[in-house]
């Protein structure tokens, strides 16, 4: 069995990452969203001593929030932004264009391929629902009763996390045949007290994930039964005890990134302690905890083929710095996974 490894993109953001994001078709292709304004496409290489360089990178008039990748070709990006712009880029020539725009900043994209739609949340508390098969339409505008803060999609579903603990679910073939604004397929309150800062669907289309800044994270399952309900659970993590001499306790830290493996279904979070743990959601127990990173985790992402976990490291907003800046100190790191590292035990 081939041992994991890690190693450290070069020429990273120069400003904290906001989100990062494998191609679907190759585990070789990554892009990372900064708040310096940019994204950034790496091409991962293999061989002795792995490592990545960077191909392209792609300035925007404003700090850019999430970024993923469109059609299979890999050559199309969608980006959202601080300049309340959605916008398609064209990866090869750099080729930008507005596909619609909000009227307060964009806080998430995402990209279905087997519905053909690509699906944005703003902080005006709307969706834009875009139809790429009719690129001269216009996007259907669902009006959200929050201000969205996560955005995840599986096979079929939708999932967006809100304010007051507001979680919406829509249906995506539903939202692609749609003609006026549909309702939601569930409407919940979030398991979690505090307020959602990341959501992840299952790959399998059964259930997601969804972390606070409070140190919790909880697994749901979509099938709206008892029995399935009854399995929802939430856990504590990404803490550490705090010294006596300041009272004891824990120093809790916000859970700012989910990321579930595409092969096995466990999942991995990170956190504002710097530390990544990956999980088993079925056996609910922690699978492994990494070393710490020099910085808080901020985002997270697997390959298409579960091989490599990418994780993007700055400091995090807590640390109550008056004048925040991630520059230099802003690392992006690609773990390549052992055969079996992510592969849950099964349940006890």
């Amino acid at each position: 069995m081939a041992p994991s490894t890690q190693f450290e993109l070069p020429q990273p953001p120069t400003d904290a990452v906001s989100s990062l994001v494998f191609s679907p078709d190759s585990s070789h292709r990554l892009l990372v969203s900064s708040w310096d304004k940019h994204v950034y496409l790496y091409q991962i290489t293999e061989g002795e001593g792995d490592n990545a360089n960077l191909l392209n990178k792609y300035e925007h008039r404003a700090p850019v929030l999430d970024v993923c990748f469109g059609d299979a070709s890999n050559n199309e990006a969608y980006t959202a932004g601080m300049d309340r712009q959605v916008k398609k880029i064209d990866l090869t020539s750099g080729e930008q264009t507005v596909l619609s725009k909000h009227s307060e900043p964009v806080r998430c994209v995402v990209y279905s391929s087997a519905h053909n739609l690509l699906v944005s949340a703003s902080w005006d508390n709307t969706l834009h629902v875009h139809k790429l098969s009719d690129p001269g339409s216009d996007p259907l505008v669902i009006p959200l009763p929050g201000k969205p803060h996560a955005l995840s999609s599986s096979p079929t579903k939708l999932v967006v996390a809100m304010t007051a603990r507001l979680v919406h679910i829509y249906d995506l073939p539903t939202l692609a045949a749609a003609t006026s604004p549909p309702a939601p397929w569930q409407t919940r309150e979030s398991s979690l007290k505090f307020l959602t800062r990341a959501v992840a669907c299952m790959p399998n289309d059964a259930g997601y994930a969804t972390s606070s800044i409070e140190g919790r994270v909880a697994v749901e399952w979509f099938e709206d039964t008892p029995e399935s309900q009854a399995r929802k659970y939430a856990f504590k993590c990404h803490r550490q005890a705090a010294p006596e001499e300041e009272g004891g306790g824990d120093i809790v830290y916000p859970v700012n990134a989910l990321a579930f493996h595409p092969v096995y279904g466990t999942f991995a979070s990170g956190g504002g302690d710097g530390t990544v743990a990956l999980w088993d959601a079925e056996a609910k127990r922690r699978m492994r905890q990494y070393q710490k990173f020099p910085e808080a985790v901020a985002s997270l992402g697997f390959s298409g083929d579960g091989k490599y976990l990418a994780i993007g490291v700055c400091p995090g907003f807590e640390t109550g710095m008056e004048d925040y800046t991630g520059q230099g100190r802003t690392r992006v790191f690609v773990r390549e996974l052992g055969e079996t590292e992510a592969k849950g035990k099964g349940t006890k």
